[in-house]
Protein backbone atom coordinates (compact mmCIF):
# COMPACT_ATOMS: atom_id res chain seq x y z
CA UNK A 1 0.00 0.00 0.00
CA UNK A 2 1.03 3.48 -0.98
CA UNK A 3 2.02 6.16 2.01
CA UNK A 4 1.15 9.65 1.52
CA UNK A 5 4.15 11.27 0.12
CA UNK A 6 5.28 14.02 2.64
CA UNK A 7 6.89 17.32 2.00
CA UNK A 8 10.18 16.33 3.92
CA UNK A 9 10.20 12.90 1.87
CA UNK A 10 9.81 14.64 -0.99
CA UNK A 11 13.11 16.90 -0.38
CA UNK A 12 14.55 13.78 0.06
CA UNK A 13 13.76 12.41 -3.00
CA UNK A 14 15.66 15.34 -4.98
CA UNK A 15 18.65 14.89 -2.64
CA UNK A 16 19.31 11.01 -3.16
CA UNK A 17 18.15 11.91 -6.97
CA UNK A 18 15.20 9.52 -6.75
CA UNK A 19 12.62 10.28 -9.60
CA UNK A 20 9.07 11.80 -9.12
CA UNK A 21 6.28 10.02 -10.73
CA UNK A 22 3.68 12.31 -11.55
CA UNK A 23 -0.03 12.06 -13.25
CA UNK A 24 -2.99 13.53 -13.88
CA UNK A 25 -6.63 12.21 -12.88
CA UNK A 26 -10.11 13.39 -13.26
CA UNK A 27 -12.36 10.52 -11.23
CA UNK A 28 -12.67 7.87 -8.86
CA UNK A 29 -11.57 4.35 -11.31
CA UNK A 30 -8.64 6.65 -12.53
CA UNK A 31 -7.16 7.91 -9.45
CA UNK A 32 -8.07 4.25 -8.16
CA UNK A 33 -5.50 2.84 -11.09
CA UNK A 34 -2.95 5.38 -10.50
CA UNK A 35 -2.44 5.01 -7.08
CA UNK A 36 -2.28 1.01 -7.46
CA UNK A 37 0.62 1.75 -10.03
CA UNK A 38 2.56 3.14 -7.01
CA UNK A 39 2.43 6.73 -8.70
CA UNK A 40 3.98 9.21 -6.42
CA UNK A 41 1.72 12.20 -6.81
CA UNK A 42 -1.58 12.66 -8.45
CA UNK A 43 -2.23 16.04 -10.03
CA UNK A 44 -6.15 16.97 -10.60
CA UNK A 45 -5.24 19.40 -13.51
CA UNK A 46 -7.47 21.85 -14.65
CA UNK A 47 -6.52 20.49 -17.63
CA UNK A 48 -9.87 18.62 -16.89
CA UNK A 49 -11.38 21.26 -18.81
CA UNK A 50 -9.49 20.03 -22.18
CA UNK A 51 -9.65 15.96 -21.30
CA UNK A 52 -13.04 15.46 -19.89
CA UNK A 53 -15.18 18.45 -20.20
CA UNK A 54 -14.90 19.36 -23.86
CA UNK A 55 -13.17 22.76 -23.73
CA UNK A 56 -10.89 24.25 -26.06
CA UNK A 57 -8.87 25.85 -23.37
CA UNK A 58 -8.51 25.30 -19.44
CA UNK A 59 -10.24 29.12 -19.06
CA UNK A 60 -13.77 28.00 -18.50
CA UNK A 61 -12.67 25.54 -15.48
CA UNK A 62 -14.37 26.92 -11.97
CA UNK A 63 -13.64 26.16 -9.01
CA UNK A 64 -16.32 24.37 -8.20
CA UNK A 65 -15.38 21.72 -11.30
CA UNK A 66 -11.97 21.31 -9.08
CA UNK A 67 -13.59 20.47 -5.92
CA UNK A 68 -15.89 17.81 -7.47
CA UNK A 69 -12.95 16.08 -8.99
CA UNK A 70 -10.90 16.45 -6.44
CA UNK A 71 -13.19 14.58 -4.56
CA UNK A 72 -13.33 11.95 -6.31
CA UNK A 73 -9.68 11.39 -7.05
CA UNK A 74 -9.01 11.47 -3.39
CA UNK A 75 -11.71 8.70 -2.76
CA UNK A 76 -10.07 6.66 -5.10
CA UNK A 77 -6.65 7.20 -4.30
CA UNK A 78 -6.69 7.82 -0.01
CA UNK A 79 -2.87 6.88 0.11
CA UNK A 80 -1.64 9.07 -2.93
CA UNK A 81 -0.49 12.45 -2.49
CA UNK A 82 -2.98 14.77 -4.09
CA UNK A 83 -2.14 18.29 -5.64
CA UNK A 84 -4.80 20.00 -7.29
CA UNK A 85 -4.24 23.24 -9.95
CA UNK A 86 -6.18 26.24 -8.54
CA UNK A 87 -8.20 27.32 -11.92
CA UNK A 88 -8.08 30.44 -13.70
CA UNK A 89 -9.64 33.86 -11.83
CA UNK A 90 -9.22 31.84 -8.34
CA UNK A 91 -5.99 33.37 -7.49
CA UNK A 92 -4.13 36.77 -8.76
CA UNK A 93 -6.51 38.23 -6.46
CA UNK A 94 -4.93 39.25 -3.32
CA UNK A 95 -3.66 36.83 -0.74
CA UNK A 96 -6.61 37.42 1.34
CA UNK A 97 -9.34 36.22 -1.43
CA UNK A 98 -6.48 33.50 -2.78
CA UNK A 99 -5.99 32.14 0.67
CA UNK A 100 -10.21 31.89 0.49
CA UNK A 101 -10.26 29.73 -2.65
CA UNK A 102 -7.45 27.33 -1.68
CA UNK A 103 -9.11 26.62 1.66
CA UNK A 104 -11.78 25.26 0.07
CA UNK A 105 -9.80 22.78 -2.47
CA UNK A 106 -8.16 21.71 0.63
CA UNK A 107 -10.96 21.35 3.01
CA UNK A 108 -13.92 20.56 0.42
CA UNK A 109 -12.06 18.72 -2.00
CA UNK A 110 -9.55 16.93 0.33
CA UNK A 111 -6.62 18.17 -1.44
CA UNK A 112 -3.05 17.84 0.08
CA UNK A 113 -1.57 20.48 -2.20
CA UNK A 114 -2.27 23.66 -4.65
CA UNK A 115 -0.83 24.63 -7.85
CA UNK A 116 -0.30 27.80 -9.28
CA UNK A 117 0.81 29.29 -12.52
CA UNK A 118 3.26 32.29 -12.54
CA UNK A 119 6.54 33.20 -11.02
CA UNK A 120 7.58 35.86 -8.44
CA UNK A 121 4.55 38.13 -9.00
CA UNK A 122 2.73 35.60 -6.83
CA UNK A 123 5.33 35.69 -3.78
CA UNK A 124 3.01 37.52 -1.60
CA UNK A 125 0.22 35.33 -2.05
CA UNK A 126 2.15 32.22 -1.98
CA UNK A 127 3.70 33.18 1.46
CA UNK A 128 0.16 33.59 2.60
CA UNK A 129 -0.94 30.25 1.63
CA UNK A 130 2.04 28.55 2.91
CA UNK A 131 1.70 30.33 6.40
CA UNK A 132 -1.76 28.84 6.32
CA UNK A 133 -0.66 25.83 6.50
CA UNK A 134 -1.28 25.26 2.46
CA UNK A 135 1.63 23.94 0.40
CA UNK A 136 1.99 25.29 -3.23
CA UNK A 137 3.63 24.02 -5.69
CA UNK A 138 4.13 26.62 -8.97
CA UNK A 139 4.57 26.11 -12.34
CA UNK A 140 6.04 28.10 -15.15
CA UNK A 141 7.06 28.02 -19.01
CA UNK A 142 3.84 27.48 -20.85
CA UNK A 143 1.35 28.02 -18.50
CA UNK A 144 -1.64 27.17 -20.39
CA UNK A 145 -4.31 29.74 -18.42
CA UNK A 146 -2.07 32.36 -20.20
CA UNK A 147 -2.58 30.74 -23.64
CA UNK A 148 -4.10 34.11 -25.24
CA UNK A 149 -1.28 36.31 -23.62
CA UNK A 150 2.07 34.21 -24.71
CA UNK A 151 0.62 33.89 -28.34
CA UNK A 152 -0.20 29.60 -28.10
CA UNK A 153 1.31 26.75 -26.97
CA UNK A 154 4.89 27.28 -27.35
CA UNK A 155 8.00 26.22 -26.33
CA UNK A 156 9.52 28.45 -23.15
CA UNK A 157 13.04 29.65 -22.78
CA UNK A 158 14.72 29.44 -26.26
CA UNK A 159 16.45 33.38 -25.35
CA UNK A 160 18.48 34.02 -22.75
CA UNK A 161 15.81 37.01 -21.62
CA UNK A 162 13.29 34.27 -21.06
CA UNK A 163 15.73 32.21 -19.43
CA UNK A 164 17.11 34.28 -17.17
CA UNK A 165 13.47 35.28 -16.65
CA UNK A 166 12.00 31.85 -15.67
CA UNK A 167 15.37 30.95 -13.66
CA UNK A 168 14.56 34.57 -11.79
CA UNK A 169 10.54 33.60 -11.38
CA UNK A 170 11.98 29.94 -10.10
CA UNK A 171 13.98 30.98 -7.68
CA UNK A 172 11.19 33.60 -6.27
CA UNK A 173 8.56 30.47 -5.86
CA UNK A 174 11.19 28.81 -3.96
CA UNK A 175 12.11 31.84 -1.67
CA UNK A 176 8.46 32.25 -1.09
CA UNK A 177 7.81 29.07 -0.02
CA UNK A 178 6.81 26.72 -2.72
CA UNK A 179 7.71 23.03 -2.44
CA UNK A 180 8.00 22.86 -5.39
CA UNK A 181 8.02 23.81 -9.30
CA UNK A 182 6.28 22.56 -12.46
CA UNK A 183 8.41 23.24 -15.87
CA UNK A 184 6.38 22.66 -18.92
CA UNK A 185 7.43 23.07 -22.25
CA UNK A 186 11.11 24.37 -21.40
CA UNK A 187 13.94 23.85 -23.57
CA UNK A 188 15.73 20.76 -21.61
CA UNK A 189 19.25 22.87 -21.32
CA UNK A 190 17.09 25.96 -19.06
CA UNK A 191 15.16 23.24 -17.43
CA UNK A 192 18.53 20.87 -16.56
CA UNK A 193 19.71 24.38 -14.94
CA UNK A 194 16.77 25.24 -12.88
CA UNK A 195 16.68 21.93 -11.29
CA UNK A 196 20.07 22.61 -10.39
CA UNK A 197 19.98 26.32 -9.20
CA UNK A 198 17.19 25.27 -6.61
CA UNK A 199 16.86 23.13 -3.50
CA UNK A 200 13.26 22.24 -3.86
CA UNK A 201 12.01 19.50 -7.04
CA UNK A 202 11.50 20.55 -10.44
CA UNK A 203 8.49 18.37 -12.31
CA UNK A 204 8.88 18.57 -16.35
CA UNK A 205 6.09 18.21 -18.70
CA UNK A 206 8.14 18.67 -21.94
CA UNK A 207 11.43 19.70 -20.43
CA UNK A 208 13.49 17.36 -20.90
CA UNK A 209 15.68 14.57 -18.63
CA UNK A 210 17.07 17.36 -16.27
CA UNK A 211 14.12 17.75 -14.13
CA UNK A 212 13.35 15.77 -10.88
CA UNK A 213 11.13 14.48 -12.37
CA UNK A 214 7.90 13.97 -14.64
CA UNK A 215 4.35 14.54 -15.08
CA UNK A 216 1.57 13.21 -18.20
CA UNK A 217 -1.64 13.86 -18.67
CA UNK A 218 -3.58 10.81 -18.24
CA UNK A 219 -5.68 10.59 -21.34
CA UNK A 220 -2.41 10.87 -23.36
CA UNK A 221 -0.29 8.66 -22.12
CA UNK A 222 -3.35 5.86 -22.47
CA UNK A 223 -4.22 7.61 -25.85
CA UNK A 224 -7.66 7.57 -24.28
CA UNK A 225 -10.41 9.50 -26.22
CA UNK A 226 -11.05 10.70 -29.50
CA UNK A 227 -8.74 12.76 -31.70
CA UNK A 228 -5.71 12.52 -28.94
CA UNK A 229 -3.15 14.67 -31.06
CA UNK A 230 0.55 13.00 -31.17
CA UNK A 231 2.57 15.32 -28.70
CA UNK A 232 6.64 15.65 -29.23
CA UNK A 233 7.03 15.15 -25.34
CA UNK A 234 4.36 12.76 -24.86
CA UNK A 235 4.59 8.68 -24.77
CA UNK A 236 2.07 7.22 -24.93
CA UNK A 237 2.51 3.44 -23.20
CA UNK A 238 -1.24 2.59 -24.39
CA UNK A 239 -4.05 3.09 -26.82
CA UNK A 240 -6.97 2.01 -24.86
CA UNK A 241 -9.40 5.09 -26.53
CA UNK A 242 -9.18 2.69 -29.98
CA UNK A 243 -10.02 -1.13 -27.29
CA UNK A 244 -12.90 0.99 -25.92
CA UNK A 245 -14.16 2.09 -29.55
CA UNK A 246 -14.20 -1.14 -30.81
CA UNK A 247 -15.52 -2.82 -27.61
CA UNK A 248 -18.25 -0.72 -28.36
CA UNK A 249 -19.19 -1.00 -31.56
CA UNK A 250 -18.94 -4.47 -31.22
CA UNK A 251 -21.97 -3.83 -28.19
CA UNK A 252 -24.43 -1.77 -31.02
CA UNK A 253 -23.49 -4.63 -33.64
CA UNK A 254 -24.84 -7.27 -31.41
CA UNK A 255 -27.36 -5.52 -30.41
CA UNK A 256 -29.17 -4.63 -33.20
CA UNK A 257 -28.42 -8.27 -34.54
CA UNK A 258 -30.15 -9.82 -31.75
CA UNK A 259 -26.87 -11.47 -30.34
CA UNK A 260 -27.01 -9.65 -27.06
CA UNK A 261 -28.37 -10.98 -24.63
CA UNK A 262 -27.56 -14.34 -24.86
CA UNK A 263 -29.37 -17.03 -22.20
CA UNK A 264 -25.92 -16.48 -20.11
CA UNK A 265 -27.34 -12.93 -19.70
CA UNK A 266 -30.82 -13.78 -18.90
CA UNK A 267 -32.84 -14.80 -15.27
CA UNK A 268 -35.34 -17.61 -15.57
CA UNK A 269 -38.52 -18.09 -12.62
CA UNK A 270 -37.89 -21.30 -10.83
CA UNK A 271 -41.90 -21.96 -10.85
CA UNK A 272 -43.52 -20.80 -13.88
CA UNK A 273 -46.64 -17.64 -12.70
CA UNK A 274 -50.00 -17.54 -14.05
CA UNK A 275 -48.86 -14.50 -15.61
CA UNK A 276 -45.89 -15.63 -17.72
CA UNK A 277 -48.15 -18.68 -18.42
CA UNK A 278 -50.98 -17.13 -20.12
CA UNK A 279 -48.20 -14.67 -21.92
CA UNK A 280 -46.49 -17.00 -23.81
CA UNK A 281 -48.92 -20.26 -23.50
CA UNK A 282 -47.29 -21.85 -20.89
CA UNK A 283 -43.82 -21.89 -21.88
CA UNK A 284 -42.11 -19.37 -19.62
CA UNK A 285 -38.59 -19.43 -21.30
CA UNK A 286 -39.15 -18.00 -24.70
Amino acid sequence: MNKILTLPRLKAMKSQSKPIAMLTAYDYPSAMLAEEAEVDIILVGDSLGNVVLGYQTTIPVTLEDMIYHTRAVVRGAPNTMVVVDMPFATYRLGPEATLRNAARLMQEGGAHAVKLEGGAELADEIRTLTAAGIPVIGHLGLTPQSVHQIGGYKVQGKSSLEAEKLLSDAKALEQAGAFGVVLELVTEELATVVTRSLEISTIGIGAGRGCDGQVLVYHDLLRYGSGVRDKRFVKSYANIGDTIRTAISEYVQEVKAQHFPTDKHVFSAEQPTTTTAALYGGDTKQ
